[in-house]
């Protein structure tokens, strides 16, 4: 068996699917099946099993990759921190971002990084959820990872960077536009422009109603901050988003920010799967995302 064979095994039980581990690595779905073959020739035993709506390793399958899991991922990233020691400051940096987290808390720090490391790839990768941050992560296809910070994860370290304030955005024709505060209370049988529940900032602002006794109501649901925002300016109804950094810039015209202080600030900030095995360009980026938010008046930093 080769370490080619070892990978392909690793991310067929990660994916789920021969060919969705074949469009990923851009080879055909037969080559794929070879490296498999080629290991249960050796081992003597079936590793996976073939189902209508994908592929699961068999109960031999899963001891070999809970076996060489952890082992090729570090063995890949000792390959890459060697490769860019030999090349300086050369080198990647994956970061995994949410739909509006450049533009709102990376975008001074990305100018200022890549004018000072030139010669640095910096990879951002979409990600729907925290939970496809840290799948990423423990796959190391991804090294750093903007998320909400929530209940600790296994084999992931959080960090967090600041800590943002709510906020109650109305129209600037709203009778609690000039307002300098709201009471939480106030919020009781408002119809919002909701944040999912199944994501960790929606579950921690809808954790915080339920501690408070307050109830609200919604017709509409959105997938983040950015648009609950435009849908409110739209007239869809009020709508509770953390002040995040930028944000304040957007509350002129046509809506207005009115804080909500009795409502715990929410933290957000850095996942990775070991800061010590972080290469030093991703450290150092990283750091410079921390220090630049920091320095933005909206956020509280940690």
């Amino acid at each position: 068996m080769t370490l080619d064979d070892l990978r392909v095994f690793v991310a067929v039980c990660r994916v789920g699917s021969l060919s969705g581990v074949a469009r990923e690595s851009g080879c055909t779905q037969s080559a794929v099946s070879q490296h498999v073959k080629r290991l249960e020739r050796e081992t003597g035993v079936s590793l996976l099993e073939r189902r209508p709506r994908g592929t699961v390793p068999t109960a031999a399958g899963r001891i070999l990759y809970e076996a060489v899991s952890d082992g090729i991922n570090g063995l890949d990233r000792a390959l890459r921190r060697i490769g860019e020691l030999a090349d300086g400051e050369a080198g990647s940096v994956r970061v995994g971002t949410g739909g509006a987290t450049v533009r709102h808390f990376m975008a001074e720090a990305i100018v200022g990084f890549r004018r000072s490391h030139p010669r640095l790839s910096l990879e951002f990768r979409t990600e729907t959820s925290s939970r496809r941050c840290f799948d990423a992560l423990l796959a190391s296809t991804l090294d750093l990872a903007w998320i909400t910070i929530g209940a600790p994860v296994p084999g992931i370290e959080q960090r967090p960077v600041v800590d943002l304030p709510w906020v109650l955005a109305v129209r600037a024709d709203d009778p609690l536009a000039d307002r300098s505060a709201i009471d939480v209370a106030e919020l009781t049988d408002m119809r919002l422009v909701r944040l999912p529940p199944n994501s960790i900032s929606g579950a921690r602002l809808d954790a915080a109603f339920t501690e408070l006794g307050v109830r609200v109501g919604s017709d509409t649901s959105v997938a983040d901050w950015d648009t609950a925002l435009l849908l409110t300016e739209l007239g869809l109804g009020h709508t509770v988003v953390p002040a995040v950094p930028g944000l304040r810039s957007a509350g002129t015209a046509p809506l207005r920010l009115v804080p909500v202080p009795a409502l715990p600030p929410l933290p957000v900030g850095w996942a990775v799967r070991r800061w010590d095995a972080l290469t030093p360009l991703a450290r150092a980026f990283a750091d410079t995302v921390a220090a630049t938010c920091s320095e933005r008046p909206e956020a509280q930093p940690r």
